[in-house]
């Protein structure tokens, strides 16, 4: 590993140089059976034709010209999202952290328009993650991302999902901007939020004036067996959400979605992006779209889903020293763990397995939507076979 590289990044030691599918292949011809997916965002697996496609054809004729100008890709993918969606508008951004400072300023700038100045708080949830940028760590408030970086900034909160008399009560504050939540926890350790919670959580925000906001970064574009994991659920929908990773299927490209009312403050002026929305990132971004909503493939991911998820329990049955739960929904699965998550990814990957780590001691599968039955079958193989081996190991 390159000395010129910053030292952030704690990198398997396996290097890709090829994808297919579900199949990554390292210069010596190894293949792994891939179920990180560039943790949730090739939710087509690597080098699918049709994105293949419209980024080489875009490649041709256009590649940035910034937001200064017309890009009809953004009228065009803007459409699709809205007309699948509670969402009214849409702007585009270069990754999920864009997304969620997007949403953010959308809430503030809301209540300050309003003339309710003093609406700043945003109240998130223990074990969340909302990206890198400043705001989004401090709207999480994991302490291992915010420590060292300063003071904390003002006006956000965070609580417990079970904690439902604190939530209402930080809910009802005259203060209170926004909620911000992913409907399935991703890092904080593949934690499913019910219909039930999403839809409380709902009323008391309508109750208090309160906007919404759903992070389905690595939720949403099919993860769950739904376009949205919050679509599972009757009268759940946000004033605002974030989405990306699986938006572009490995391009670059997020958006914040929004009702025409929540947006009402985001007007000329106040918000931008060089990048954000580029004839190439719309380009293949509508493609993956199309390719991701169509009911075939949802309806294949959903079984998938449902063999992976019940072969893991199986495993879990088999393991009860190794393995605490199963959980999470569709294919955004994590399995908690008694012996430590990292030595198991590792372990993981002699058995050519990959899988991406999780707070509460969990590993998570997350392998593309067009993993097949097959291919489901290997990775269950793979995972009991990392089990056996650790099962070992700790007896020896």
């Amino acid at each position: 590993m390159s000395d010129k590289l910053m030292a952030v990044y704690n990198r398997a030691e396996i290097t890709p140089v090829r994808g297919q599918g579900v199949w990554l292949y390292t210069a010596s011809g190894e293949a792994y059976l891939d179920c990180v997916a560039g943790i949730a965002t090739n939710g087509l697996g690597h080098a699918h034709p049709k994105l293949v496609a419209a980024l080489t054809r875009q490649a041709k004729t256009l590649w940035h010209v910034s937001n200064l100008f017309p890009v009809e890709g953004q009228v065009t993918l803007a459409d699709k999202l809205c007309a699948a969606t509670f969402a009214d508008v849409c702007f585009f951004t270069n990754s999920g952290s864009e997304a969620v400072e997007c949403a953010l300023k959308t809430a503030r700038r809301f209540h300050a328009v309003a003339g309710d100045t003093q609406r700043i708080d945003v109240i998130g949830f223990a074990g969340s993650f909302h990206g890198r940028t400043y705001a989004a760590i401090n709207a999480a408030g994991n302490p291992s991302y915010v420590e060292g970086f300063g003071p904390r900034l003002p006006g956000y909160v965070q609580l417990s999902v079970d904690d439902a008399e604190g939530i209402a009560q930080a809910v009802a504050r005259p203060t209170t901007a926004a909620v911000i939540v992913e409907p399935v926890q991703g890092e904080g350790g593949a934690r499913a939020l019910t219909g039930e919670w999403l839809q409380t959580l709902r009323r008391l925000c309508d109750d208090n004036g309160v906007l919404l906001i759903y992070d389905e970064v690595q939720s949403g574009m099919g993860r769950t067996g739904r376009l949205f994991a919050h679509q599972w659920f009757d009268k759940a929908a946000p004033d605002i959400m974030t989405t990306a990773k699986a938006l572009g299927g490995g391009f670059p490209v997020g958006a914040c979605l929004a009702t025409e009312r929540a947006a009402s403050g985001m007007t000329a002026g106040v918000h931008g992006s060089t990048f954000g929305g580029n004839p190439l990132a719309m380009a293949v971004a509508n493609a993956a779209f199309d390719e991701i909503s169509s009911p075939a493939l949802m309806d294949s991911a959903w079984a998938s889903a449902n063999r992976l998820r019940a072969g893991l329990e199986e495993i879990a049955r088999r393991y009860p020293d190794l393995v605490v739960d199963v959980r999470g929904k569709g294919l955004l699965i994590g399995v908690k763990l008694v012996t430590n998550n990292r030595e198991f990814m590792a372990a993981a990957r002699g058995h050519k397995l990959l899988v991406a780590g999780g707070g509460e001691n969990c590993v998570r599968l997350l392998p593309p939507l067009t993993i097949t039955a097959q291919e489901v079958d290997q990775a269950l193989d793979r995972f009991d076979a990392t089990c056996r081996g650790v099962r070992l190991a700790i007896a020896a």
